[in-house]
């Protein structure tokens, strides 16, 4: 019998990611989200629309997955003000309800449950409270601060414990890719530079103090969940996951104001959330100008505008110190990288053949 894995938070970023990497190494696949994603490829899945805070719905629609071998759970709440929320109890404790209105039925009911991911972050280390230990490993994460990331891994190392499956929890740095929505800064920073383009105002930099950071691909990400579904190094293990390399903002800035098609400019700190609601009405003429397929701006940005604010450190006397060891992850044997700039770009180009951002003017 085939492999078979539920992917939950199936229209995010990671949850498209991950299901076209199962699709591809030859799984059966069941995704699960409120929405039914829309995949690149243009491939069809089995699709459960379930809101996972709902433990009756959950309950009703998990049961009968008695075949399900592995899960995937990217599903994520976020509150309405991103960064306020990260520390709010009531999060927390929805994000955990989500969790176990997922695990708790498919361990029940399932005969060969084998193995979940879980997604973490840097987070876990406390990095948007204080500084972290550079580089961070899987092993300084600390307990002293409100964090669900503590309490998914509690929740499933003792679950599984109980009823024979494995996890592994990964903790990406700042994930991007090709989807739109969620907290993917791209789609924004695309927004932004088109935005400007088209009010004729030069594609500066709108963060604040210079810094070095990592990022991690979302299809990388998603090929690290593959990695350790059928990986015994993987079972019961943390991985911190980058793309390889570090960047900073206004080193890669260049590269992409050339795929979006934009002039730079000098430094011109701006709130992009800010900067996109304001301009909320030039946008939906960038739509009807060059017919995108694009949804309502909150659609497609969704809590990328907040995130990037954040990223780019805008308003902030610095940036995140935030450098994370992947050393535990390429000795457990899963060595592929990707250049951040190629990624960056690869991701905004899928945006823009996909008609979800403008074409490059020539």
């Amino acid at each position: 019998m085939p492999n078979k894995v539920l992917i939950t938070g199936a229209s995010g970023l990671l949850g498209v990611a991950a299901i076209e990497k199962f699709l591809s190494a030859g799984w059966d696949v069941v995704g699960v989200s409120r929405r039914k994603p829309k995949l690149p490829s243009g491939r069809e899945i089995e699709h459960l629309s379930v809101d996972l805070r709902d433990a009756e719905a959950t309950r009703a629609a998990f049961e009968p997955l008695t075949d399900v071998t592995h899960i995937a759970y990217t599903a994520l709440h976020e509150k309405p003000e991103l960064v306020q929320g990260w520390s709010s109890k009531d999060q927390i404790q929805t994000n955990n309800a989500m969790l176990r209105n997922v695990v708790e039925p498919i361990a029940h009911a399932a005969v060969d449950f084998q193995h979940i991911s879980i997604l973490q972050g840097t987070k876990i280390y406390g990095v948007h409270l204080h500084p972290i230990p550079i580089p961070a490993r899987e092993r300084d994460a600390r307990h002293d601060h409100d964090n669900f990331f503590f309490d998914h891994e509690d929740y499933v190392r003792e679950r599984g414990a109980q009823h024979g499956f494995a996890y592994t929890a990964l903790r990406p740095q700042l994930v991007t890719g090709a989807t739109p929505g969620a907290l993917n800064v791209l789609p924004a920073i695309g927004v932004y530079a088109a935005i400007r383009r088209e009010k004729g105002e030069p594609f500066g930099f709108p963060g604040g103090p210079s810094f070095v950071w990592e990022a991690a691909d979302a299809d990388l990400v998603a090929d690290v969940m593959v990695w350790a579904a059928r990986s015994p190094q993987a079972a019961n293990e943390a991985f911190n996951i980058t793309n390889g390399d570090v960047f900073e903002w206004r080193n890669v800035w260049p590269a992409l104001a050339e795929t979006l098609g934009v002039e730079t400019g000098p430094d011109t700190p701006t709130s992009v959330t800010a900067y996109l609601a304001e301009n909320a009405e030039i946008w939906d003429q960038i739509v009807t100008k060059y017919d995108l397929r694009s949804p309502n701006l909150r659609e497609l940005v969704g809590h990328g505008d907040q995130h990037a604010d954040f990223a780019f450190a805008y308003g902030a006397p610095e940036g995140p110190r935030a450098f994370v060891s992947t050393i535990k992850l390429r000795q457990a044997g899963f060595t592929k990288t990707i250049d951040t700039e190629v990624s960056f770009r690869n991701a905004l180009q899928s945006l823009i053949d996909h008609k979800l951002l403008p074409p490059t003017e020539k």
